[in-house]
């Protein structure tokens, strides 16, 4: 097999033309919203304000941010398209390249490799017509023998995608586990039950108790709201005898929420203060470099500071972040709450702060409180505080909260362990991926000393 040195611009001839979004050249034509790391095309008919391309049946269109990821393709529709200046169009030579080689070719190590040795800023650059058409590569002569590679590397990668699907179903199933285990935990399925234990509607009592006697300390006189009776109907679940079913702002003192100024977009460092943002609330998990640098200057309220065993819950956002609740179990550095987060102040004496974070995780529960979410989009949803003192929680006896959440991180250490050695193999999986695409390439070393 011979291979020769070429520029990508002997094959490739970038489509020239730029186009004002308001031109009435193309008008109502469809956009590219992305090109996934598969080549698959998304369209849209929404308008961009940034100036665009043109792009006709059978060009290659690449993304210039994620190229080298795999997001290029052939495009095969029969309607001209548009795509913003972050993508380039060109057209090729059949003659002289076989497509399937240029796809593979452009998504291997060794096109990286020029990017980074070629192109001022390598990969990190945007990578446009003026970087890629410049570059010099040595391919097989024909299109013939390029097109072996092509099919020889195709079939591999099949075999190699079946078994990341596989991996991928493994790590679904370690999750659906531990949902598994959450969703027992909070049915008193878990752990036995102890007869000795003091049973939870006495535990209530008691934390109500607390709750007039704090509140008269205090000298708030005003009655607090009234929450609604718990009807059957609302219970989800059966609970074992000795729990009980109540209400989230029964057993809280209240709720407090936080600020958000201005903020660098920096995380703190040593004894400067930060506030949250709310990717910090994770399931089961408190990230707290998840954070921004407060102004200077700004004063911090003792009500806003995060606190070891704090429960927290994210209250607005995009669907998928609010509603989101866990226990701060450690912390190193100074931060507050955000207006997006909310604490909940409950008697730690009486109240598991782990068992409180774990029940709002468990399947079943988190519905309740999608159930509260309002919003006009998925985009940006919120959860009032007075909805969230309506949630219903499922108490058991506190010794019992204790036990519940021993077993529950003994169980998720060894699912992580599962965890860690899938996600090695699926690791391992892109490692040699990343090797035969290195290797379908490596001939053109030969040839370099060869000439």
């Amino acid at each position: 097999m011979g291979w020769v040195k070429m520029k990508l611009g002997d094959v490739l001839k970038n489509r020239e033309g730029r186009f004002k979004p308001n031109d009435p050249t193309i008008a109502n034509l469809k956009r590219i919203d992305k090109i996934n790391f598969s080549g698959q095309i998304f369209l849209s008919d929404k308008s961009s304000n940034t100036d665009m391309i043109l792009i006709k049946k059978g060009d290659l269109v690449i993304s210039g941010i994620n190229v080298e990821k795999g997001a290029l393709t052939v495009y095969e529709g029969e309607e001209d398209i548009l795509a913003t200046i972050h993508y380039s169009s060109y057209i090729f030579d059949t003659s002289k390249i076989d497509i399937d080689f240029l796809k593979v070719f452009l998504r291997s190590p060794d096109f990286v490799q020029l990017l980074k040795e070629q192109v001022p800023g390598g990969i990190k650059t945007e990578i446009k017509p003026k970087h890629i058409l410049p570059l010099e590569v040595y391919f097989p002569e024909t299109t013939k023998e390029q097109k072996i590679i092509a099919e020889h590397f195709f079939e591999k990668e099949a075999k190699f995608n079946q078994l990341d699907e596989h991996i991928s179903y493994q790590l679904t199933q370690l999750e659906n586990l531990n949902q598994a285990i959450l969703q027992e935990a909070v049915q008193g399925k878990l752990v036995k039950q102890d007869p000795k234990d003091e049973p939870a509607s006495e535990l209530l009592k008691r934390i109500k108790s607390e709750k007039a006697t704090r509140r008269q300390a205090q000298g708030k006189g005003k009655k607090e709201k009234t929450l609604p009776p718990i009807k059957p109907e609302e219970i989800p679940f059966e609970i074992p005898v000795n729990w009980t079913w109540c209400r989230l702002g029964e057993i809280i003192f209240d709720t407090e929420g936080g600020k958000s100024p201005h903020c660098l977009n920096q995380n703190v460092k040593g004894d400067e203060w930060g506030v949250i943002k709310t990717t910090a609330v994770q399931q089961m998990e408190f990230l707290e470099d998840e954070n921004k640098i407060l102004p200077k200057g700004f004063k911090v309220s003792d009500n806003h500071k995060v606190c070891v065993d704090d429960v927290l819950i994210t209250r607005a956002g995009p669907q998928n972040r609010v509603g989101v609740v866990c226990c701060v179990n450690q912390l190193s550095k100074n931060l507050i709450l955000s207006d997006k987060t909310i604490r909940f102040r409950h008697p730690k004496n009486l109240i598991y702060s782990k068992y409180l974070a774990t029940v709002y995780n468990a399947p079943r529960m988190k519905s309740i409180i999608s159930s509260k979410m309002v919003g006009m989009a998925e985009s940006q949803v919120n959860i009032s505080q007075d909805s969230m003192k309506s949630f219903l929680f499922p108490l058991p006896p506190l010794s019992e909260q204790k036990r519940i959440v021993a077993a529950i991180e003994k169980q998720f250490a060894l699912t992580q362990q599962l965890k860690e050695k899938v996600i090695a193999n699926q690791q391992a999986t892109e490692q040699l991926l990343k090797a035969l695409l290195h290797q379908a390439f490596e001939v053109t070393e030969m040839e370099e000393v060869n000439g």
